[in-house]
């Protein structure tokens, strides 16, 4: 894939603009903690989760990682049987958009210095729309992109390729002169199938021999896109 014909980069959100360990480990103890009635309680849910009580950390296998809230919330609600899913997915939303996001780089810097260079910017996530509308806003990068679209935003989830076509459409930048930037088989699955070029990224959980088969490139992290899509 030429990445010099490259006119918009779309990122994934959790794993790639912010560390997916260091953002979500926090807030997966803060969820658990929340709704869990007892330790024994706390221990089911961190399983149906699968995510690690003792190390503090999501297992790479974990659905959480790619997946939406909505399906989080589907994981948990058979241990909940006091509370119905629209509360469930709702307290999960809320605290989603309190997490606190860490991101692996200075992202200012790096988002305007891709805008220099002519790109397009925008974000694809599984997330909620609000919640990722929030951690843009406060990590004071949300006006760097032309489109931000959660899970919730019309279209089907990743890895359906849907999301990524609908920015292309709403930027009227065609599909194979866009990037799609993510840390799980999900972004990059979904960037195959849209027809863009695919860059897998190492700051999620996914390891490089995961990625690298559904992607053109595997990076460490973001920072390293601006060299790549120097144009000539």
């Amino acid at each position: 894939m030429p990445f010099d014909a490259i006119d918009a980069v779309l990122f994934d959100k959790d794993g790639t603009l912010f560390d997916f360990s260091a953002s979500w480990s926090g807030w997966a103890q803060k969820v658990l903690q929340g709704l869990a009635q007892d330790t024994e309680h706390q221990v089911r849910l961190a399983r149906a989760l699968r995510f690690d009580l003792a190390a503090g950390r999501f297992d790479p296998t974990s659905p959480v990682i790619a997946g939406t809230l909505e399906e989080s919330a589907e994981l948990l609600v058979p241990h909940l049987p006091q509370m119905s899913r629209t509360d469930l997915l709702g307290f999960l939303l809320d605290t989603a958009a309190e997490a606190e996001m860490v991101p692996p780089v200075p992202l200012a810097p790096l988002l305007d210095r891709l805008a220099g260079q002519g790109l397009v910017l925008g974000v694809a996530t599984n997330d909620g729309e609000t919640p990722a509308l929030a951690h843009l806003e406060r990590a004071g990068i949300r006006d760097r992109f032309a489109e931000i679209l959660g899970y919730d935003s019309g279209y089907t989830p990743k890895p359906a390729p849907d999301m990524l076509l609908g920015f292309a459409a709403r930027t009227g930048i065609a599909p194979a002169r866009v990037v799609m930037v993510g840390d799980s088989t999900h972004d990059l699955i979904a960037g195959r199938a849209a027809g863009m070029a695919t860059v897998g990224v190492l700051t999620g959980l996914a390891d490089t021999a995961t990625l690298a088969p559904h992607a053109d490139t595997v990076l460490p992290d973001i920072s390293h896109l601006p060299a790549l899509l120097a144009r000539g």
